[in-house]
């Protein structure tokens, strides 16, 4: 739609002309020359379309601020020299169309001619001529401003529908940015459905294997309760088998309850009965006494027993030497003199081991009840002693050692049922030439330790550097006693070809625990076989074996005097003069009890030393000790 400028009809100003020309003019041309000149006609209230061109708007008029369309503004043209305008123009500048204003002449359109031409002196025809056009001009300027009014009009009316056009435009496009914002969550809507719609394709591929899977489950659950059925009728079986073998389950308890009382009734009663066995058998050997002497005749290299001794058949306990004196003067006859010794047991030539180690069975037991024991081999060399301590490899020929040693594993097991368990140590040392070696000693011979008998606070004695075997099973104890056997010093003389040069002490210490009962034991077995005494006119001794003759004897002697001390009673033992003594004093002393064996040999060049080791064993066996007491917590 075309934008009509108004322009001010009261300031537009037409150059007046002198000539007839002039005056003859259209109005069209006479426009043209106003924009040509802006500077004289400034345009104020009227807006005149001419042609298809639309004139400036004047600089004094603010532009409207926006474009209105569709508005029908009239158009104003320049009209014939009357000032009429034509219907058709109007009409076009009603419907909004650009009007070409036609060529209009000045004259009067009568009978088809033009006014005619007025001369250059007929100036009073001129002035009427432009009175006429200055009054045609001025009704055209009238009918200007009403058309400007009704522009203005117009204008308004056409700002208010701009307004309200702007204002459905704005609403329009919110419109559109709510339907741009529902589009877009509608193609969020078709991608979920198209989502959706996948889902729903698995679903149903699943929902089929489910059918599937489900058909087979109602088959196996079918079958799982015709199973079911079968179960329920066996747990019927099953739960009145229960309830029967419950009834007898709480008899049973009961039973048991009732036997687990009688078994520690029982076992209070055989640990009492045990207790009551150990003080009994105590009691036993302190009345046997707790020193006691045994005396063994070894029998003859071809049996039998030489004359000069007497063993009464009678009288087990008794042994007697009888030696024939010739007479000084030759007129008597020859007398017999007897010499009678009586011991706690005298076993003949006959006795097996077997028997012997019956008679001090029991004095071995002691060890493990918690009492100190030693037992110990006195006798010329020769005599018997290593066969009566340590006997043979065979079981029938098995000397005291092992047979102790046998005893003392078989009973602890048998305790063991009771609630006792042992621990059992293992040691084993000479005396050669007062000097102490270990046994069981497995290192360099250059190497070899010192050794010393050490008294400890609780009057144990002890010996320095010694190995100790820890030992469970009596193989172990007799293994370490063939090693002992293998290191012990022996040496050939005339009396015998394989004679013992040296002491030698086997100690083993047990330790017993009874958790059950609160009761601790701590005990030592002590098995002694000591050298032989020997006088150098037959046993030759000479050198080295002189020596140890001469270290033998001493000891010997200075346990006799140990002996001799307390059986006077005296105030001052003299343990110290000798390892022997000062090792044994524990056994000598009083805390223990003690077996000596005495051996005599049978031969009869071998009287005076029968004689002697009979008579070093009497004073023994009036030894009055202290009576042993047991090692129990």
């Amino acid at each position: 739609m075309s934008r009509l400028p108004v322009m001010s009809s009261s300031k537009r100003v037409l150059g007046s002309s002198s000539s007839s020309s002039e005056n003859g003019q259209d109005f069209a041309p006479a426009q043209k020359k106003l924009r040509k000149d802006p500077e004289s006609v400034k345009p104020q209230a009227a807006a005149t379309v001419i042609g298809g061109k639309r004139p400036l708007v004047a600089a004094t008029r603010a532009p409207l601020s926006r474009t209105v369309r569709g508005v029908g503004a009239a158009t104003v043209a320049v009209g014939p020299s009357r000032g009429v305008l034509k219907p058709s123009i109007a009409s076009a500048a009603a419907k909004g169309g650009n009007v070409k204003q036609p060529a209009v002449s000045t004259g009067t359109k009568a009978g088809g001619g033009g006014a005619p031409r007025r001369q250059a002196w007929d100036l009073k025809g001129k002035v009427s001529d432009m009175e006429g056009k200055i009054r045609n001009y001025q009704t055209k300027v009238k009918s200007v401003n009403q058309e400007n009014e009704v522009l203005k009009g117009s204008m308004v009316q056409s700002q208010t529908r701009v307004v309200e056009v702007e204002k459905q435009l704005e609403k329009q496009r919110n419109q559109i940015r709510e339907y741009e914002g529902e589009l877009q969550a509608l193609s969020g809507v078709r991608d979920e459905l198209e989502k959706v719609s996948s889902d729903k394709d698995t679903l149903q591929k699943e929902l089929s294997n489910l059918e599937v899977k489900y058909k087979v489950m109602e088959t196996l659950r079918d079958s799982q309760e015709t199973e079911l059925q079968t179960l329920k009728m066996k747990l019927s079986v099953q739960e009145s088998t229960l309830a029967r073998l419950q009834t007898t389950l709480r008899d049973t308890e009961e039973e048991v309850r009732c036997l687990k009382e009688t078994v520690a009734q029982q076992k209070d009663e055989l640990h009492a009965g045990e207790m009551e066995r150990r003080r009994l058998h105590n009691t036993i050997q302190e009345l046997k006494g707790n020193i006691r002497v045994f005396c063994r005749v070894r029998p003859l290299v071809d049996g039998g027993l030489s004359k000069h001794i007497q063993l009464p058949d009678s009288d087990i306990k008794m042994i007697t030497l009888a030696k024939t004196e010739e007479s000084h003067t030759g007129k008597t006859a020859d007398t017999q003199k007897n010499y009678n010794f009586s011991f706690d047991r005298v076993f003949g030539p006959k006795a097996s081991q077997q028997e012997v180690f019956e008679e001090i069975s029991l004095l071995v037991q002691s060890a493990l009840d918690g009492y100190n024991v030693c037992c110990f081999a006195y006798g010329q060399t020769g005599s018997g002693k290593t066969y009566t301590m340590e006997g043979e490899e065979f079981d029938d020929s098995r000397g005291v050692i092992p047979r102790a040693v046998q005893q003392i594993f078989k009973a602890a097991e048998k305790l063991g049922a009771q609630g006792w368990e042992f621990t059992f140590t293992a040691s084993f040392v000479e005396i050669y030439n007062e000097t102490l070696r270990d046994l069981l000693y497995t290192g360099k011979a250059s190497k070899r330790p010192e050794h010393e008998i050490r008294k400890s606070t609780n009057n144990e004695m002890t010996i320095t550097n010694l190995t100790y075997e820890k030992v469970s099973n009596e193989d172990q104890v007799l293994g370490l006693i063939a090693l002992a056997n293998q290191n012990r010093s022996t040496a050939q003389t005339a009396q015998n070809d394989r004679s013992s040069r040296s002491h030698s002490v086997f100690q083993l210490d047990i330790e017993g625990v009874n958790a059950g009962r609160d009761v601790k034991c701590k005990s030592t077995l002590c098995l002694v076989d000591l050298a032989g005494s020997e006088r150098m006119l037959k046993s030759q001794s000479q050198g080295e074996r002189f020596k140890e003759m001469t270290a033998i004897n001493g000891s010997l002697s200075n346990l006799g005097i140990v002996i001799a001390a307390l059986a006077n009673k005296e105030s001052y033992v003299p343990y110290r003069n000798s390892k022997l003594t000062y090792l044994l004093q524990g056994c000598l002393g009083g805390n223990s009890k003690t077996l000596m064996f005495v051996n005599i040999a049978p031969e009869t060049d071998s009287f005076g030393e029968t004689l002697n080791s009979l008579r070093f064993a009497s004073k023994v066996n009036d030894c009055v000790i202290g009576t042993a007491s047991a090692n129990r917590k």
